[in-house]
């Protein structure tokens, strides 16, 4: 999978490519955890997430937000990781003009920034949100979420509490037009660690498949 260099609002941003042979497969960017505590593009539910959407047939990208790794520029509480995640898309949309389909997915802080992408993005159809922080951000943002997508969590994660997923669930299955899936896996903490990452990855991937079949009928 080449190591890619793209141009971002404060300098270059680093990320791993990984194309498919169609010229008009999906295209998928996976966003990652949050910059101060940690979250690269090789976190595991990231890199995970990454190959799952490779194996249904996706090119997809995924990227360290400013000040990680080798990308350039400094942390900015959310705002600038946004355009961060803006730029991506760009440049993965730049190499593959005659996509059928755009999605994106993210995990914790990238959860957070993948909804609010998915808000000034009308290209993108589809999302998976992975133990979004309900707790510590607000996703009051999406009135209405222009887009289906699933939203996974643990019932032991301590860091973005089930209850408050649930209450943005809850909120999200009150909107028309859509159909928010929710998933919570017993027994899972935040970063969903062994046994539970197999069976999360599984439950995403059927998901996707889904939606592309039924987008294909």
């Amino acid at each position: 999978m080449p190591e890619v260099i793209f141009p971002g609002p404060e300098g270059r941003l680093e990320g791993r490519y990984h194309p498919q042979k169609e010229r008009n497969a999906p295209i998928a960017i996976v966003l990652h955890p949050h910059p101060q505590f940690g979250g690269t593009m090789n976190n595991k539910v990231v890199y995970n997430l990454h190959y799952a959407f490779h194996n249904l047939g996706f090119t997809v990208l995924r990227f360290n937000f400013r000040g990680v790794g080798r990308s350039q520029g400094e942390y900015d509480q959310g705002v600038g990781e946004l355009s961060d995640a803006a730029a991506a898309l760009d440049y993965l949309q730049s190499m593959n003009n005659s996509f059928k389909h755009c999605w994106v997915a993210g995990f914790s802080f990238g959860a957070w920034i993948g909804m609010q992408l998915l808000m000034r993005r009308p290209e993108i159809t589809g999302f998976v949100s992975v133990s979004p922080p309900a707790n510590m951000y607000d996703f009051s943002f999406l009135a209405p979420c222009p887009s289906s997508g699933l939203i996974i969590n643990g019932d032991a994660d301590r860091v973005a509490p089930p209850a408050d997923t649930r209450a943005l669930v809850t909120k999200l299955h009150e909107q028309k037009g859509i159909t928010i899936t929710h998933e919570e896996r017993e027994g899972a903490d935040h970063f969903f660690q062994d046994p539970h990452m197999e069976p999360m990855i599984a439950t995403v991937s059927d998901y996707v498949k889904r939606r592309l079949t039924e987008t294909t009928r």
